[in-house]
């Protein structure tokens, strides 16, 4: 950098601002600004020219004036006139005052840019910096666009100086992460990675700065960094502080390029080399044993240097998870952390212990440290280092030490401060769930939960105890009698009379027989709590209320007191007073057999994953996945508890009606959910929904995700009409956004890819006749991916929702979808999909929405590809999506004489199938009933002259035609055998409108069993005798007679027909006219 001249001191500016400072109030420095801008004002304005020492002097005077808060809207153009002048001097105070004051919207931009590339072009240094620099602070798209094809030259030519170098490494990874898509290394990539052999650490330093970020996006193009970077870090780490004086920090060498390197290499997977992942682990090692050695300094920077390095290192080793030796070595350096007096090094160990206790090679070494955990717990003073500390404790909990890690929490919850309790009070509910082997220990576990912290006790938490408690018979006494004691205590937490009126009023009757403990006790009990409850606990007491009718009739007068009074029958809440007058009246009127079938006890949930998790991870953010589920599979089978659904709700059970069901009812819609993994749920596609998202958005498809009560309903303001016109194909217009995944995938940017698609898994079969009766679920699951499917079907168009979910905490590149309609499919089937993102964060979700059409009836299914990249190693896996024919069934209703007609009359070969199976399962009523609905089929009742055979009718529609379909299901419960026969027929719509202008006499002779809906307009004017003979095949029109005359009317009709009704057979109708009328 030039000297800097006597000249240069500027004493006009050092006297400003010392008068300045000299002011003595806010007004006399605003009047002294003031003076000085007209002053300036005044001279930029002059006849005379300033010389390059006047215009620096001024505009830095305004640039002063500007940090002091004041604005400036003038002396713009002499800034950019002192980019020409060729004193550094002049030339740095306008470049400063350009990165500041100058907006990336200026009109002056193009001036600045000229001047820019003058100076990067000039061969100067000290002025090539200058100009990377202002670029870098400026970073606007406009001088992306100018000098991003430019720098990258720059940075890779042989004759740049090395502080060039460094500024335009730098510059360039301003301009990349302020306009990637403007950034375009091409050609440079691997002179660009090869800058991390540069003999300059300061270049390799802003080198591996800029080759990190680009790694992040692109890691293939700069793979080759890993080698070259392994190279430099064994440089490193071998070298003696004395090698690198100028890069040595307290006797560390160069502690942030060593950083750096940690840091990319965890942008890749270990590498495949041999001999270069033999020397990073050599390289670790060293690091870990350098950690050990006692420090050269006392001072804190030394310090600091060394331990950036090693948890840097760790992070790299935690990253790989490959190695166990030293996998177990971090542990235990972590471990010796654990007691330091920095408070931030004990955050940091525990942080990264908690990584380390998800791997199956650290897990046994993280435990060791339990004690000590425990004790941080306990009596750290920092609210963030007891939170990780409950987050190791969560993390390293498994079947020998889960009581004791539970136990710890729940004594620590009494004390903790308020901003952790809650995820607390989850960890404690998820832990005593997910390792109960003694149900008695999760249910006293979950009531002291509620005892200590009732307040933060959210709904998913009692509403999985009420699940576990009705599906686990053996709990059920123990249960009401541990609530029941609970309740008795003097001061009670709401959330503890909820479970408390749940359970006593379906197992009540379990501890009824214990005078201390009989039912009008229970009751008072109860009640006593019911005037400090609010309104949704007073209306699940009430639904309880009628429970104990059922199970004890000795307290109906007793209970009928109190529904009847006033403050329960003209409640000002609606929900509590219908409530109140319909049990009421349930009570007074309904027999003993009624009450029984109506109060009956709940069943059993369907078997599925805790909702807990979604809530722990929803309040942890996005990409939170260090809890140990991530990793549970590696090291036990971890046996889930019978129990599952997503909520309970008292309501359901009682049948009861009100507006504030969804409060104690709010998850059972989500017991349904279906469940075809064993695995977590990470993703939170099986976890209840939210109460205020239950509702659907106007014009919503997606009504409940994953629910298999059957297709979603559209909301209120969604019509058929609308919903079919949201699922019309696209126009040509909206090509760019939707792929047809029939045509060429080449249009496709997101699903391009070189490799061949893989074949389908061997279990596609399986998965796909998983859905043939539903609509909603998991389709697939492994340890990497999960991925669901919502869809929805109306007439011959369709909508499916497509959910993938990255279950590791590692970033999915590359990740693209392909469906393609094999062989005769594409004329068959038509599916559009929109692209997905080619990332997929860890822990994040992405959705797809494929649009459906059914040109024809089809056989086969689409096949769905999907690509990624995990760790850098290509995952490639193809499945066969669940759309078949029978998901465009219209239900088609009919009475038993139409039935048996309409099957007799489709006597030939290729309409009737006929198959012979055996049951895989129980033939339950109610289960067959359901899949045949789920078929899409409309089930009709008394029909069949056997009762135990089920009998179904439907439309197939398609674009082409409509095929009807009749069915009859004949079980065989003894011989474990069903008989399935199946007629089709083929329906055509013909529209009639017959003009006869003639003397009419109409003779209809039909089939006493025949439906005809026709359309007949008549107007008669002369007298013409007329026959006509029509044959119509399956008429589906409306009739219309209308006769005008005034002169001897005679007209004879005989009909056995009824009007009007569909048809879908064949029939031959012979019209005789021969009647005269006359005008």
């Amino acid at each position: 950098m030039p000297a800097v001249s006597k000249g240069d001191g500027m004493r006009g500016l050092a006297v400003f601002i010392s008068d300045i400072r000299n002011c003595k109030s806010k007004e006399a420095e605003i009047k002294r600004i003031n003076k000085e801008l007209a002053n300036i004002r005044s001279k930029f304005k002059g006849d005379k020219a300033l010389d390059g020492y006047s215009k620096k002097k001024y505009v830095c005077k305004l640039l002063f004036i500007f940090l002091l808060g004041h604005d400036i809207d003038f002396g713009h153009m002499e800034a950019v006139n002192l980019l020409s002048s060729n004193k550094y001097t002049e030339k740095q105070i306008g470049y400063l005052f350009i990165s500041v004051l100058v907006n990336s919207n200026s009109e002056l931009i193009r001036l600045i840019n000229n001047a820019i590339k003058n100076d990067l072009s000039s061969r100067n240094p000290t002025f090539m910096c200058l100009s990377l620099h202002c670029i870098a602070n400026v970073g606007s798209r406009e001088m992306a666009e100018a000098f991003a094809g430019e720098i990258p030259r720059i940075l890779v030519a042989g004759d740049t100086m090395d502080s060039v170098k460094q500024s335009a490494a730098l510059c360039l990874l301003r301009l990349y992460k302020t306009s990637p898509d403007l950034v375009h290394m091409g050609e440079w990539t691997s002179r660009v990675v090869h800058l991390l052999n540069d003999q300059h650490m300061g270049v390799v330093t802003a080198a591996i700065s800029l080759i990190t970020c680009l790694s992040q996006k692109n890691p293939d193009e700069f793979k080759t960094c890993v080698s070259l970077a392994v190279s430099r870090l064994s440089r490193i780490v071998s070298s003696a502080s004395t090698d690198l004086q100028d890069y040595t920090y307290y006797f560390v060498p160069a502690p942030w390029l060593s950083v750096k390197l940690l840091r990319l290499l965890q942008c890749y997977p270990p590498p495949e080399d041999g001999a270069v992942k033999g020397r990073l682990v050599e390289c670790l090692e060293t690091i870990l044993n350098k950690a050990q050695e006692p420090p050269k300094s006392k001072k804190v920077q030394h310090s600091n240097a060394k331990n950036a390095i090693l948890f840097e290192a760790i992070s790299l080793i935690i990253h790989y998870d490959s190695e166990p030796n030293l996998l177990v070595r971090a542990c235990n350096q972590l471990g010796q952390f654990l007691q330091h007096r920095e408070t931030n090094l004990r955050y940091l160990a525990l942080e990264s212990m908690c990584t380390l206790a998800s791997s199956e090679f650290s897990h046994e070494a993280v435990k060791t440290h339990i004690e000590t955990v425990i004790n941080a717990l306990k009596t750290e003073r920092d609210v963030s280092v007891r939170q990780r500390a409950a987050d190791l404790l969560y993390a390293m909990c498994d079947r020998s030490n889960a009581k004791q890690i539970v136990a710890e929490m729940l004594s620590y919850l009494e004390t903790a401060d308020y901003s952790i309790r809650e995820e607390i009070v989850l960890k404690v509910a998820i832990l005593a769930e997910k390792y109960a082997v003694d149900y008695s220990w999760y249910v006293d576990t979950i009531l002291n939960l509620i005892r200590i912290a009732g307040d933060y006790v959210s709904e998913e938490v009692w509403y999985r105890v009420i699940q576990i408690v009705i599906n686990r018979d053996d709990v059920q006494g123990y249960a009401a009698k541990t609530v029941f004691e609970a309740l008795q205590a003097p001061a009670c937490h709401e959330n503890m009379v909820k479970v408390g009126g749940y359970i006593l009023g379906e197992f009540g009757n379990l501890i009824a027989g214990d005078p201390r403990s009989s039912p009008l006790v229970q009751f008072n009990l109860l009640h006593s709590k019911f005037h400090l409850c609010s309104v949704p606990t007073r209306a699940l007491l009430l639904s309880a209320y009628i429970k104990f009718i059922n199970l004890f009739p000795e307290t109906k007068p007793t209970i009928q007191d109190v529904l009847r009074c006033d403050s329960q029958v003209r409640n000002s809440d609606v929900e509590l007073q219908q409530r109140a007058v319909e049990y009421l009246k349930l009570s007074s009127i309904a027999s003993t057999d009624v009450l029984a079938t109506v109060l009956e006890e709940m069943p059993p949930f369907p078997e599925r994953e805790s909702s807990i998790l979604a809530k722990l991870k929803k309040k942890k953010g996005p990409g939170a996945v260090s809890v140990p589920e991530l990793e549970e599979g590696k090291r036990e089978g971890v046996g889930e508890l019978n129990g599952g659904g997503g909520g309970v709700g008292m309501t359901g059970a009682m049948g009861a009606g009100g507006g504030e069901r969804g409060t104690d009812s709010s998850a059972t819609a989500t017991s349904n959910a279906s469940t075809p993994s064993p695995s977590a749920d990470l993703l939170g596609l099986r976890a209840a929904p939210s109460i205020g998202s239950a509702t659907p958005s106007a014009g919503s498809l997606l009504v409940d995700v994953f629910s298999e009560t059957g297709s979603p309903a559209p909301s209120s303001g969604v019509t058929e009409d609308s919903f079919l016109r949201d699922l019309d194909p696209p126009t040509e217009s909206s090509e760019s956004l939707l792929v047809d995944a029939a045509g060429d995938s080449d249009s496709a940017p997101s699903t391009v890819s070189s490799e061949e698609p893989a074949p389908p898994l061997p279990e596609s079969d399986d998965l796909l006749n998983k859905f043939v009766c539903k609509n909603n679920g998991v389709l697939f699951e492994n340890q990497l991916l999960q991925i669901g499917i919502k869809s929805e079907y109306r007439q011959n168009l369709g909508r499916m929702y497509l959910f993938y979910g990255n279950k590791t905490s590692v970033q999915f590149m590359g990740f693209s979808t392909v469906v393609s309609c094999p062989g005769e499919l594409h004329t068959q089937l038509n599916v559009q999909t929109k692209p997905v993102e080619p990332q997929v964060e860890g822990g994040a979700q992405v959705q797809q929405v494929l649009n459906i059409e059914c040109l024809s009836d089809f056989t086969d299914a689409p096949l769905l590809n999907i690509r990624l990249r995990y760790g850098g190693a290509l995952q490639n896996l193809t499945l066969k999506l669940p759309i078949t024919i029978n998901k465009f069934f219209q239900p088609t209703e009919m009475s038993s004489q139409d039935f048996f007609q309409r099957w007799k009359q489709l006597s030939l070969p290729q309409q009737e199938c006929q198959k012979i199976f055996k049951a895989n399962h129980a033939m339950d009523t109610e289960v067959l009933k359901a899949k045949l609905l789920g078929l899409g089929t409309a089930l009709l009742e008394n029909v069949d002259p056997n009762p135990e055979n089920f009998v179904c009718a439907g439309v197939i529609q398609t674009k082409a035609q409509q095929v009807g379909c009749l069915l009859r299901l004949e079980p065989n419960a003894q011989a474990q055998v069903s008989v399935c026969v199946s007629v089709i027929e083929y329906e055509y719509e013909v529209h009639l409108s017959l003009c006869v202008l003639a003397p009419v006499c109409v003779s209809l002779c039909l089939s006493p069993s025949l439906s005809l809906s026709a359309s007949l307009h008549v107007s008669v004017s002369f007298c013409v005798p007329v026959c006509l003979c029509v044959s119509l095949l399956s008429v589906s029109v409306s009739l219309y007679v209308s006769v005008c005359f005034f002169l001897c009317p005679c007209m004879s009709l005989s009909l056995s027909l009824s009007l009007p009704m569909s048809l879908y057979v064949s029939v031959s109708l012979c019209l005789s006219v021969c009647q005269c009328l006359r005008l």
